[in-house]
């Protein structure tokens, strides 16, 4: 079966799907169009979408394709998203728990506690019922404690395509110190 319009099927594919969708994903629900067909028509619609014309663009996150806004109407969008919906909070200790996970995954608690300075187990199961984080097997030492990772959730969650795309620790850093500053203000305005 030919499809008449294969770039208005492929667009159709990732706007519907829920997570990012991968090229084995949309190959195999169209398994009688190439591979590289696939690849090249949804090549040009990232393209096509890069245009000043659309507000959206194709990206890739987390090994497929998602749609997302464009950088240039964040701030906009932010402001009206506030309006919409509550946002998905996380704690100073949760932030922290989570960059921890991330720069040196896969890690441990007593690890991860070393680190920090503080308890994290509480931390820990609300990033684990976020899905923010899952457990990566037993390191292999006294007592085999649970190693710990981030999640495709985690790289959706912040719109990372992957690890290597995570801030530097100094950019991290002044990421939550601008979140504590703005907490602060909110509890207690000038």
């Amino acid at each position: 079966m030919s499809y008449p319009n294969l770039s208005a099927l492929l667009e159709a594919i990732v706007y519907l799907a829920k997570e990012p969708v991968s090229l084995d994903d949309i190959h195999a629900a169209v398994p009688e169009v190439d591979a590289i067909e696939i690849e090249r028509t949804l090549n040009e619609l990232i393209e096509r979408y890069r245009t000043e014309h659309h507000g959206i663009e194709i990206r890739e996150v987390a090994g497929g394709y998602r749609f997302s806004t464009k950088p240039e109407h964040h701030e906009v969008l932010k402001e009206f998203i506030k309006t919409q919906i509550p946002p998905t909070r996380l704690s100073l200790a949760a932030l922290e728990t989570l960059a921890v996970i991330a720069y040196k995954q896969p890690v441990t608690v007593p690890e991860i506690q070393d680190i920090r300075g503080v308890h994290a187990s509480s931390v820990i199961k609300t990033l684990l019922d976020k899905k923010l984080i899952t457990t990566a097997g037993r390191k292999e030492v006294l007592g085999r404690p649970i190693l710990y990772k981030t999640t495709k959730e985690f790289l959706m969650h912040f719109g990372l395509k992957d690890l290597a795309e995570l801030p530097s620790m100094e950019e991290f850093e002044e990421l939550i110190k601008a979140q504590v500053g703005a907490e602060e203000e909110i509890i207690s305005p000038s």
